[in-house]
């Protein structure tokens, strides 16, 4: 059973994923919160595998909720999709850089909804190759902090690096798999040793630190 939180200022946009998500029987709500102090407080009492989080709430936002999630040491099997109005919001990037798995646009189709929750609660990153080819185009220049070798890359081969390079760059297993010319398998095994050796939550994590340890840049990918 897949426990999803859901972290919303909005009432009647709660009771919707509510009843989308408690109709599926693999899938149950453990929790709704109004803020983002509220959305911590239940992550940690109900220990979700999935938090559908509002990006824009009063008080505690989701940005800085996420974070205090991710960096909580019993919630290291949660993972959190922000959710919000505008598939390009200013800080929709730096959500992924403290920790979020994904995002998914509040008027997202459902079925898109239930198999994004199941594919985050699975440990994928709920980025598709074009969304993330258009946040780091659009908002990865706007960051304050510039690219800088990471001491990190040292602990990859120079085929891991390339894996995540272009998994910066928004390509799949199978992506990688065609432009390294190997099989979709060997690309999953370079992208999940990549993970282990980086310490990454997910493929979402991998995007990010290919653009702050200089892999990929925004203009390379226009």
């Amino acid at each position: 059973m897949i426990k999803v939180l859901l972290a919303d200022d909005q009432a009647l946009v709660r009771a919707g994923f509510r009843a989308l998500l408690d109709a599926e029987p693999d899938i149950t709500v453990v929790g709704e919160a109004a803020d983002g102090a509220e959305a911590v407080r239940l992550a940690a009492q109900t220990r979700p595998d999935v938090v559908l989080m509002d990006i824009r709430m009063p008080g505690v936002d989701g940005l800085e909720a996420t974070g205090r999630i991710v960096s909580d040491p019993d919630l290291t099997a949660t993972r959190i999709v922000i959710l919000t109005t505008f598939e390009l919001d200013e800080y929709l990037f730096e959500a992924l850089r403290v920790g979020a798995s994904g995002f998914l646009v509040k008027d997202t189709e459902p079925v898109d909804l239930l198999r994004g929750v199941r594919a985050v609660a699975a440990g994928d990153g709920l980025l598709s190759p074009g969304v993330t080819r258009r946040l780091i185009a659009e908002f990865a220049s706007r960051q304050r902090r510039p690219a800088v070798a990471s001491p990190a890359l040292d602990q990859l081969t120079d085929r891991e690096r390339e894996v995540v390079a272009l998994v910066g760059e928004g390509l799949s297993n199978e992506g990688i798999a065609s432009r390294l010319v190997v099989s979709p398998a060997t690309a999953k095994t370079h992208v999940s040793r990549a993970m282990i050796k980086l310490g990454a939550r997910d493929r979402a994590q991998l995007v990010v630190f290919a653009y702050e340890a200089g892999l990929v840049r925004p203009g390379w990918l226009t």
